[in-house]
């Protein structure tokens, strides 16, 4: 239980560092100004980091009810195959639907569903590595 507790908290901080990282440089700010008349001018950050740490207890929860489906024989492998799967159902259909919504630049949309491939196969490798099942 200690195992997850550490690897839901350690995973929910990179899934904020990343999110920080990815969304806030000068190109993503650049591609992402075709939001701007729907996007917040200000974000709760207090708030937007216990939603990284509220998601690092549910992929770590996810990835133990999953564990023995997952493709792979080590944990590293399972931990990959697990942010493959993640990267699919969050990124590639919120990146499908606001290509079918919204006239979104091409170069737009595969910023996020290239920077969001790294994040998850990053939280993925993270939770195979430090979640022992």
């Amino acid at each position: 239980m200690l195992n997850y507790f550490f690897a839901s908290i350690l995973s929910g901080v990179v899934f904020g560092f990343l999110d920080g990282v990815i969304n806030a440089n000068s190109y993503a700010q650049k591609l992402f100004e075709v939001y701007k008349p729907i996007a917040k001018t200000s974000i709760n950050v207090p708030l937007g980091l216990v939603i990284d740490l509220a998601y690092g207890f549910v992929m770590a929860g996810l990835f133990l009810l999953f564990h023995k489906s997952l493709p792979g024989q080590t944990n590293i492998v399972k931990g990959l195959s697990f942010g493959l799967f993640i990267w699919f159902f969050r990124v590639v259909m919120y990146t499908s639907s606001q290509f079918m919504m919204f006239e979104v630049p091409a170069k737009t949309l595969l910023y996020t569903l290239g920077a969001g491939l790294l994040e998850m196969l990053a939280i993925g490798f993270l939770i195979g590595l430090t979640l022992k099942v």
